[in-house]
């Protein structure tokens, strides 16, 4: 079995972030969206992996992933020059897949408990595809799927005005080769691409056989800025464990599940899990508040942070309250007179704001 990663696209929802990084690479809990689900693949038992890139930010893909030999996978990189749809995302890669049964992933999802009971079932059932499913409170933003009561799929319907289920398809899906001629006889939708729903719908008329498998525990899709605040809040509560080891001062009050990298001084701070700090990073008389990331290099003075992402190599002085922010690489937030005191910002990388 071999997987595919979607991971091209232009993040347009993510701008200005995605201007110089793959939406995919986006840290949450300090670590990229993209290195979690390579982890899931291969704890599913699949080694031989090819990524969907686009131009313009594969570049950062293969510099932050290279050959696989971090995760002990093989990696074959595909360049999708123009996104059309999930199932053109397919047709590009088929050279690839050939005909093997594989695993379709999309890169800028995190699936709570991993994939390897959905791998596992797919192999001892062998359907020609098996979709991962999620109940969700309002289903007219997504793929809807209708089932049966064996659990098979019946019909679904993308983005409907009237959903007649509330189960949403989740960006994880299993295949049999089968699922190429079903794309081959679809057309572009309404908005020109070749939608995944179309060709799964495909597969259902063509009388083959479609199963579902629901999600119980949590799907993000960090999309969004807010779905970025949100994953990063989930995985640091989720799975963060307290480890400090860096320099900490003894006027320093440390609290709850907090890591801190190696290299990292901490003076005078007051830091409330949890909370991810990452290597190199140099903080004094300042509070970090929960559900923070704190990138590499940082360096904060005199500032207090709560529910944020802080991606790397920042500078903050002086900021009485930053909150649900996300700071790009290597950005400066510096107050200098005491105008502002609670700050909201989302700012792309190598930026300079000053108040």
């Amino acid at each position: 079995m071999k997987a595919l990663i979607l991971a091209g696209g232009k993040g347009v929802r993510l701008k200005p972030l995605t201007n110089t990084m793959a939406k995919s690479l986006l840290p949450v809990a300090n670590k990229p969206i993209l290195f979690y689900v390579l982890e899931q693949i291969k704890e599913a038992g699949i080694s031989d992996i090819g990524i969907i890139i686009s131009p313009e930010t594969g570049h950062y893909i293969r510099e932050f992933v290279g050959n696989g030999s971090k995760w002990d996978v093989d990696i074959t990189y595909i360049s999708q020059v123009n996104p059309g749809g999930l199932a053109h995302a397919v047709k590009t890669a088929e050279t690839f897949l050939g005909d093997s049964p594989f695993l379709m992933f999309l890169g800028d999802n995190l699936i709570h408990g991993g994939i390897k009971a959905f791998v596992d079932e797919f192999q001892s059932n062998l359907p020609n595809a098996l979709i991962l499913l999620k109940k969700v409170a309002d289903a007219r933003s997504f793929g809807v799927a209708e089932l049966d009561a064996d659990g098979k799929v019946t019909k679904l319907v993308e983005k409907p005005k009237v959903p007649k289920s509330d189960l949403a398809m989740v960006g994880v899906y299993l295949f049999k080769p089968d699922i190429h001629l079903a794309i081959s006889k679809i057309k572009p939708s309404a908005r020109g691409e070749l939608e995944i729903t179309d060709a799964i719908q495909q597969l259902i008329d063509d009388g083959k056989t479609v199963h579902s498998h629901i999600l119980e525990g949590w799907w993000l899709d960090t999309g969004k800025k807010d779905d970025l605040l949100e994953a990063n809040r989930v995985v640091l509560d989720d799975f963060l464990k307290r480890d400090i080891r860096g320099k900490i001062d003894t006027a320093s009050k440390i609290s709850g599940r907090v890591y801190i990298g190696e290299n990292c001084v901490i003076e005078n701070c007051i830091i409330r899990g949890p909370v991810s700090i990452a290597e190199n990073c140099q903080i004094s008389n300042s509070c970090i508040l929960p559900f923070t990331s704190i990138g590499e290099g940082t360096i904060i003075k005199k500032s207090s942070i709560g529910h944020s992402v802080i991606i790397g190599k920042c500078r903050i002085t002086n900021i009485e309250q930053l909150s649900d922010s996300i700071i790009g690489l290597e950005s400066e937030i510096i107050k200098e007179d005491n105008g502002f005191k609670n700050l909201s910002l989302f700012v792309g990388d190598n930026c300079k704001v000053v108040m």
